[in-house]
C-alpha cells in the first residue's frame, strides 16, 4: 500500500485518518515549548521566523575583549542599574538579565547575590572579578536597537552558531513550513474520534515555530504522507508519519540539537503521541561547533527529511514477526533476562493484555508494553530508562 493510498484508505469523513495513540512513546518536549511561549515568540511561517532572527544578527556584532579592559559603571540615578564600557565603544552597554548572569558566572561571582546588592556595590564586586579573571578574555555579543545591549558574554572559545543559520537549514528542506513542501506545522488529534487531522489552520495557538531573545525552537512534520507499518488489533492500518524538532541558542542558553522520529499524532497541547524510532543529537557551543553543525547536524537533518521510510517499516515488520514467547514462562523469562524486575514484568504483560486483548508474543508486543508502562512513570529518569530499553529491543529485532 502506497503512502497516498494509506491516506485515502484511512481518511475519515471529516478529514484526516484514524490513529492508535496507545502505542509508542509520549514525548512532551514540544508541549513544554508550546505552553511557555508568549504571543510575541510565536511565528506562523519559517520566512517570518527567519526574518526576525536574521534581523537581530544584522544589528549585532561579536568580538573578543580583554576582561580587565571592561569597566563597570553604576548609575547614580538608578541604584539597580549597571552599565559596561567596552574597549572601542563610545557609549555604555547595558547587560541583559541573561548576559549579566553569564558575566558573573565567568568571573566566579554569584549572580543572584549580586542582583540583590545596590548597583554601586555590585559593580565593585564585578569589576574586581573582571580584573582578576584567569581566562583574561571575554567574547561578547552586542546588539544596537535604540541603545546598545550586551546579549551574551561567554568564554573566548565559545563557538557561536547563529539562530538564523539553523532556521535557514530547515528552510532548505521545508520551504516556508506551511505546506509548500511535504514538511509543515502539524495538525491536531481529535480525542473524541481518534482521528488525526493534518489540515488544521495555522494560528498563534497551533504554530510550532518559536523564537525568543535567547533561543529558537522548530517542530515540523510530514503528516500528509502517513506510512503504514503493520495492522492494529481491529485490522485497520497502523499509521505513522515523520517528524523532527530542533533548537539553538546563539547566546549560550542551551546547546544546538535536533531530534527525528516517527509518530502517530500531535494533540492540541502539542504532545507527541505514539512516537517510535526517536533519535537525538546535540552539539555544544565549543570551539568547533560551527564546523560540526555544517558537517554533521545540517546533513543529518537533510538526510532524514529525504530518506525512505522503508528501513523503519521493515524494522517494525521484523519486530512484529519475531515471536519470542508463547507461554507465561516464556514471557517472564524473556523480560527477566533483560533486567526487568518481577513487578515490572507483570505490569508489562498486563498492559499488553489490556490494550491488545492478548498476552505479548512478539518483540513488538513487548516493546509496546514497555513503552506503555514508561508513559505512566512520573520520574523522567525512570521513564527514559524504560524507553531506551524498549528501543534497544526494537533495534535488535530490526
Amino acid at each position: 500500500m502506497t503512502q497516498v493510498e494509506v491516506l485515502s484508505a484511512g481518511r475519515d469523513r471529516v478529514g484526516g485518518y484514524k490513529v492508535d495513540v496507545t502505542r509508542g512513546e509520549r514525548v512532551c518536549r514540544v508541549s513544554s515549548e508550546w505552553f511557555s511561549r508568549p504571543a510575541d515568540e510565536r511565528y506562523l511561517s519559517l520566512s517570518d521566523l527567519y526574518a526576525a532572527v536574521r534581523s537581530r544578527t544584522e544589528r549585532s556584532r561579536t568580538r573578543t575583549v580583554e576582561s580587565a579592559a571592561i569597566r563597570v559603571e553604576a548609575s547614580r540615578d538608578d541604584a539597580e542599574r549597571l552599565a559596561l564600557l567596552l574597549p572601542g565603544s563610545d557609549a555604555p552597554i547595558t547587560p541583559t538579565h541573561w548576559s549579566f548572569g553569564q558575566l558573573a558566572s565567568l568571573v566566579g561571582a554569584p549572580a543572584a547575590y549580586l542582583r540583590q546588592l545596590p548597583a554601586q556595590l555590585a559593580g565593585i564586586n564585578l569589576q574586581f572579578g573582571l580584573n582578576s579573571h584567569r581566562a583574561e578574555q571575554v567574547k561578547t555579543l552586542e546588539i544596537g536597537d535604540g541603545r546598545v545591549e550586551l546579549r551574551a558574554a561567554t568564554g573566548p572559545e565559545y563557538g557561536r552558531i547563529f539562530d538564523h543559520e539553523l532556521v535557514a537549514a530547515v528552510q532548505r528542506i521545508a520551504g516556508n513550513g506551511t505546506g509548500d513542501t511535504r514538511w509543515k506545522i502539524p495538525g491536531v488529534l481529535d480525542w473524541s474520534t481518534g482521528v488525526y487531522n493534518p489540515y488544521t489552520d495555522i494560528s498563534q495557538d497551533t504554530t510550532t515555530l518559536y523564537a525568543s531573545d535567547r533561543d529558537v525552537f522548530l517542530f515540523l512534520v510530514d503528516d500528509l504522507n502517513p506510512i503504514e507499518a503493520g495492522r492494529l488489533r481491529d485490522g485497520s492500518p497502523d499509521l505513522y508519519f515523520r517528524g523532527f524538532y530542533c533548537w539553538n541558542s546563539e547566546v549560550g542558553a542551551k546547546t544546538l540539537g535536533m531530534a527525528s522520529f516517527y509518530l502517530r499524532a500531535v494533540c492540541q497541547n502539542r504532545n507527541l503521541w505514539g512516537v517510535e524510532d526517536f533519535e537525538e543529537i546535540t552539539i555544544r557551543h565549543s570551539k568547533y561547533a560551527a564546523s560540526r553543525f555544517a558537517h554533521e547536524a545540517a546533513p543529518a537533518l537533510a538526510s532524514f527529511a529525504n530518506s525512505s521510510p522503508m528501513p523503519f517499516v521493515n524494522g517494525i515488520k521484523a519486530a512484529r514477526q519475531k515471536i519470542v514467547a508463547r507461554t507465561d514462562d516464556d514471557r517472564n523469562e524473556f523480560l527477566r533476562k533483560r533486567g526487568f524486575s518481577k513487578a515490572e514484568t507483570a505490569r508489562i504483560i498486563e498492559r499488553v493484555l489490556s490494550e491488545e486483548g492478548r498476552k505479548p508474543e512478539s518483540v513488538f508486543d513487548f516493546v509496546q508494553g514497555i513503552t506503555a508502562v514508561a508513559r505512566g512513570k512520573t520520574h523522567q529518569d525512570a521513564r527514559l530508562d524504560l524507553e531506551a530499553r524498549a528501543k534497544k529491543l526494537l533495534d535488535r529485532a530490526a
